[in-house]
């Protein structure tokens, strides 16, 4: 079974989520309404994008509330990946959502409309502000989850700093151009960090080695530092992109005594739980001992 998860620490990440849901929501209603006022692209593909965000948001809050369930006979190591399955669904969203933008947005640069400069300074005031506090409450988040929706609330801040700016030289000047362009740069952007942000949920979904961990590091550590005589057939993977878990074989010397297993198992895992991994499977090799997989004695 896998380790208690730490349920006030988990609460956290979950009331988090559940806040910038909250306002996001609210602002995304406002904003479509607003878009529709100011005949304003940039706001409306921004209203879009919200939208995208506070399904994907709502999503987020009920699994990141799921994967906080106790492992059991049907999921040995817990509900944890199911946080992972709320980024997943939430970087799918966003792709849709911006692609979506960017075939009403380039039109609109070959046909600039007028547009109410204005209001749109209104609305980017109040974007900054609801977006900027929904950032204060998820930025020390340390969930994949909570750092995928952290980035795309980030995200539309910055988007509506660049609305705030457009509409005051609107205000001054007629370019209306400027809207559209500046709503495919936000979403060329906006699409560039998704793509990252999705490559890492898909490593670990797909079981890689998490970025920060190298496993040849953590074959010699474990030689240089223990008993060990020698190590192979090493696994890590994480579960959510937070509990690293490993497994590996250790060769043994053929004279060991009992008490001396435990105590090196012991160091191993008080070794590897430094290094960041948590759950550590050790099967244990004598030297003599034939190993049933052919790559055994050569480190992978």
């Amino acid at each position: 079974m896998a380790h208690n998860h730490d349920h006030g620490h988990d609460h956290h990440n979950s009331k988090n989520i559940k806040i910038a849901f909250l306002i996001n929501l609210v602002f995304t209603i406002l904003e479509i309404i607003g878009g529709l006022w100011t005949n304003s692209m940039a706001i409306l593909s921004d209203a879009l994008h919200d939208l995208g965000d506070s399904i994907s948001l709502g999503v987020s809050w009920f699994l990141e509330n799921y994967s906080q369930k106790e492992a059991n006979h049907k999921f040995t190591f817990g509900y944890s990946r199911f946080s992972l399955l709320g980024a997943l669904f939430n970087s799918i969203v966003l792709i849709i959502g911006s692609i979506y933008i960017l075939t009403e947005a380039i039109p609109r640069v070959l046909n600039p409309e007028s547009i109410k400069p204005k209001g749109m300074l209104v609305f980017a005031i109040i974007g900054v502000l609801a977006n900027g506090l929904a950032v204060l409450r998820l930025r020390k988040g340390d969930s994949l989850n909570e750092k995928v929706v952290s980035w795309h609330l980030l995200e539309d801040v910055l988007g509506w700093f660049a609305v705030l700016i457009v509409s005051i030289i609107l205000i001054y000047k007629e370019i209306p151009v400027l809207d559209p362009l500046l709503s495919i740069s936000i979403t060329i952007y906006v699409l560039y960090n998704i793509t990252k942000n999705l490559k890492e949920v898909l490593t670990v979904f797909l079981q890689g080695v998490p970025a920060n961990i190298n496993i040849d590091k953590i074959q010699n550590l474990i030689i240089n530092k223990t008993s060990a005589k020698s190590v192979h057939h090493t696994h890590i993977w994480s579960m959510e992109g937070q509990k690293n878990l490993l497994s590996t074989h250790v060769i043994v010397d053929d004279k060991i005594s009992k008490n001396e297993v435990v105590t090196l198992k012991n160091n191993i895992k008080n070794l590897l739980e430094r290094q960041g991994i948590e759950h550590v499977t050790i099967e244990i090799d004598f030297e003599n001992e034939k190993c049933e997989d052919r790559k055994c004695w050569v480190d992978e």
